[in-house]
């Protein structure tokens, strides 16, 4: 609404006030009128929701601000004013996001409001303007910076974290609990995040660790949402968009399931019946043309509508732009080029001839026709041109640029993407599509849940553009409009953190503090914060079996001695009886003398028992049979309280006993050296430890191993690059482990070498073990001999020919692989002249890695 609606409003509300009332209004005005949200307010072209002026309001007052609120509903003017503030107050604020793309991203966004001498962007792979007032930065780099206490952190004031909920990532989300338990306290966190269930937990664990906390929730769209599914009959007749609920007298969805919708769905089931009876009578297989007629339960399966069927569809309806979402690579790229073989065109000659313009500019100079050849370019741009576009991890970050561009301004109008680009990208759309509601996930197909769905439809509607938006599911086998209609509630899915110690966080932690304030540190985290409200439950537990144990005991009070004693002395001779025998049976010895002296200690033990059981004056008590008869409950309650116990135990202080693991095994390995001071326990670094501080890695501890041991002094640059990829590769759906042949043969310096990190892998994977440790990842050599020959300065086209591996996964995984080979360089100063001199070999390789595509970062 514009400004001055609300200004009308206002005075008209003011006219039917008291005359008291008023000037209290007119007074809260004018202190209002004097505040940085006063001002920042103004700069606006819009009129703020009640939302933003809340969190904006708490957060001039000197708070932590959470905002939770669905995609497009402007959860970034928030973070806009922590900026204008900092500006204000002469200090510094951070942006954080998740990932590079979203980092650069907003890099140009800001540096369009305050100007590119007053913002920074700080990513792996650039660093710009790194003094700035305002910097954009991934979380990871920030992270290191309050490791290594960076002098850029003075004068910090305001860090945003955008995407927030990030943090339940099981890879990369513990970063974002250890910068906000380790900002310094001077420091206010704006936090924005998706609407979770447990945002109220979420907010209460910030305030305990950074203090006072706003949490600003808002669940209502800017652009209301529209759901509905999309069927087809078969493919001589057209696509059905029907709504998934009953519209009210005002034409508004309700909550309330369309039978319309299920009467027509229970119509195409009846057809497709008939037609999987004709085809059975034609003696036909379970195929019939090009089309299956049973599903995977053997029933009759309804036509699934064509996706170029679908598009053509809603381009009649006028709901384009859109995205539609397909769970895998191949299928957004095949939809492409269904689309453009079933003849659709959906730009017009001026859009298509500025495209080409746009695609034009931003690939000159970037890549080699020899690489723009290997990319499919001309393909792509021709796509493009006819509006149709595919985005997903596969492709390099430059086409997907390209992509994000164009939808952004409108000229392509379908984009095929897989569920990656829900992720904070700023593509807003009038429509989006979603395939199926089941994916793949790396095992088997699994059920989208509410969190995912809402993220992937959260895009429909564009602010200030649109209306309304359209969520659209196709249908597809197996669907039940029940179950798009549970994946579309408001408040979807919680928050759980993901958190826990690595061998390089525990190395940081001690670099900064001591052993007692590192354990505190990490009782701090969301995990386990988590950890202990569950264990309130179990509290509560706790209570009311000692309340029943009290009672038992009550009951069983003997005046002839200690009947908890004898019950006691009872239990503690049947778990010898029976635990104890059974371990003993199926235990290993080392010779049978052993095995003996094992059980002869477990029946001195067994026959002691008896004895006190057989000699203790509650024996002889003749009311025995009655105490008993409580004694038993007593006994089965005594046993889950203990059990109720080892479960709370468990609980609390869990992540503070896995830093204890930690150091123990790094003690072990002489990362640590370890104090005591009478009941006082202190680590110390020592030089292998202040290596491993400089180790940002899933192998951290593999690899600073392998650099201790020597097993990489002796490799050349490509050598060295090829190795290493071992460290960073990650093969897709199970494929990997072997390269199609290592360099240099079979008695080659890197076989022998990447043989001796496997085995070395395999040594630290038994500590852990021994310590009750995870293992480390397994190691995946499957690409070395494709990195040997990028390093070595093979070409794109080159490298890529002939291998199952995209230009996205390559430059993605050479990214990686650049960054270890920083690392390793900046190792070189804890090993003496063996170490500087692998610190040249690996900077030389570095640079053998990151040029060309791989070298591209989208920032001009």
């Amino acid at each position: 609404m514009p400004a001055h609606h609300h200004r009308a409003q206002r005075n008209e509300e003011e006219c039917n006030q008291s005359a008291a009332a008023r000037y209290a209004a007119f007074q809260s005005r004018q202190r209002r009128s004097r505040t940085a949200a006063a001002r920042f307010e103004k700069t606006l072209s819009f009129a703020l929701d009640d939302f933003q002026r809340e969190a904006i309001d708490a957060l001039e007052d000197d708070s932590n601000v959470l905002v939770a609120a669905p995609t497009g509903a402007g959860k970034t003017v928030i973070a806009d004013f922590a900026m204008f503030l900092a500006q204000e107050r002469n200090v510094k604020a951070f942006y954080t996001t998740p990932i590079k793309a979203l980092s650069n991203q907003k890099y140009h966004d800001l540096a369009a409001v305050y100007g590119e001498d007053r913002v920074g962007l700080l990513t792996g792979d650039n660093s710009i303007n790194s003094e700035a007032d305002i910097v954009v930065m991934t979380t990871e780099v920030l992270r290191n910076m309050l490791y290594e206490h960076s002098t850029a952190l003075n004068a910090l004031r305001y860090v945003i974290l955008d995407e927030v909920h990030y943090l339940a990532d099981r890879f990369r989300g513990p970063v974002w609990e250890e910068v906000i338990i380790h900002l310094p306290a001077s420091v206010k966190v704006v936090g924005l995040s998706a609407t979770v269930s447990n945002v109220e937990d979420f907010s209460q664990w910030i305030a305990s660790v950074r203090g006072e906390t706003k949490l600003v929730v808002s669940e209502r769209r800017p652009v209301p949402l529209e759901q509905h599914v999309l069927v087809q009959a078969d493919d001589h007749t057209e696509p059905e968009v029907i709504d998934l609920y009953r519209r009210d007298g005002k034409g508004a969805q309700t909550t309330q399931l369309n039978q319309e919708l299920v009467l027509r769905l229970s119509q195409l089931d009846r057809q497709a019946a008939r037609r999987a009876g004709a085809g059975r009578h034609a003696h036909a297989s379970k195929k019939v043309g090009r089309e299956r007629v049973a599903g995977r339960d053997g029933k009759p399966m309804r036509h699934t509508p064509r996706r170029w069927a679908v598009v053509d569809e809603l381009n009649y309806l006028g709901m384009l732009p859109g995205i539609y979402f397909i769970f895998s690579r191949n299928g957004c790229d095949q939809a492409v080029d269904q689309c453009i073989n079933a003849g659709l065109e959906l730009t017009t000659d001026e859009e298509a001839a500025r495209i080409r313009s746009i695609v034009d500019e931003m690939i000159d100079g970037q890549l080699s026709r020899a690489d723009l050849k290997t990319l499919r370019f001309s393909q792509f741009r021709f796509a493009l041109e006819e509006g149709f576009a595919a985005h997903h991890a596969g492709m390099v970050a430059l086409f997907r640029q390209i992509v994000e561009r164009l939808f952004e301004e409108g000229l392509v109008k379908m984009v095929f993407a897989t569920e990656t680009l829900a992720l904070g990208i700023n593509m807003p759309a009038r429509c989006v599509v979603v395939e199926k509601l089941e994916k793949y996930d790396g095992t088997g197909h699994v059920s989208l849940t509410p969190g995912e769905f809402t993220q992937l439809t959260g895009r429909a509607g564009r602010r200030g553009i649109d209306t309304i938006g359209h969520a659209i599911v196709v249908d597809h086998a197996g669907f039940l409009p029940q179950t798009a209609a549970a994946l579309s509630s408001k408040r979807v899915y919680p928050l759980h953190s993901s958190f826990k110690p690595t061998f390089n966080m525990a190395v940081n932690l001690l670099n900064a503090s001591d052993y007692g304030t590192a354990r505190v540190t990490l009782d701090h985290s969301f995990a386990q914060w988590e950890a202990n409200e569950s264990a309130t439950a179990l509290e509560a537990q706790m209570a009311t079996l000692k309340k029943a144990l009290d009672g038992y005991e009550k009951a069983f009070r003997c005046q002839n001695g200690d009947f908890k004693e004898f019950m006691t002395i009872r239990m503690n001779l049947a778990d010898l009886q029976k635990g104890e025998r059974r371990q003993l049976k199926h235990a290993v010895f080392t010779s049978e003398e052993a095995r003996k002296t094992a059980w002869r200690s477990l029946d001195q033990r067994i026959a002691a028992l008896k004895k006190q059981e057989q000699e203790h004056p509650c024996r002889d008590c003749p009311d025995l049979q009655q105490h008993l008869k409580w004694g038993h409950r007593w006994a089965r309650e005594a046993r889950e309280l203990q059990r109720v116990n080892n479960r709370y135990d468990s609980r609390t202080g869990s992540v503070a006993r896995q830093f204890d693991r930690i150091c123990a095994l790094l003690s072990q390995l002489g990362y640590l050296e370890r104090f005591d001071e009478g009941d006082t326990v202190d680590y110390r670094l020592t030089e292998r430890g202040q290596l491993l501080r400089r180790i940002y890695s899933e192998q951290d501890l593999v690899l600073a191993e392998a650099l201790e041991s020597g097993l990489l002094d002796d490799l050349d640059p490509a050598s060295l690059a090829s190795v290493l990829s071992g460290i960073v590769y990650e093969a897709r759906r199970g494929a990997g482990g072997e390269p199609r042949n290592y360099p240099g043969g079979a008695k080659g310096r890197i076989l022998n070498t990447a043989r001796a990190i496997t085995a070395l892998r395999g040594q630290i994977g038994f500590m852990c073990a021994d310590n009750g440790l995870d293992d480390p990842p397994k190691l995946d050599f499957g690409i070395c001999d494709i990195v040997f020959e990028w390093a070595s300065g093979r070409d794109l086209a080159t490298v890529l020919y002939d291998v199952d591996l995209t230009g996205g996964d390559f430059v993605r995984c050479m990214k990686r692989l650049a960054d270890v080979l920083q690392q390793v360089a900046q190792t070189g100063v804890f090993r003496g002249e063996a170490g500087e001199k692998l610190a040249a070999t690996a900077r030389r390789a570095h640079d053998a890695v990151n040029r060309g595509i791989v070298a591209y970062s989208g920032i001009e």
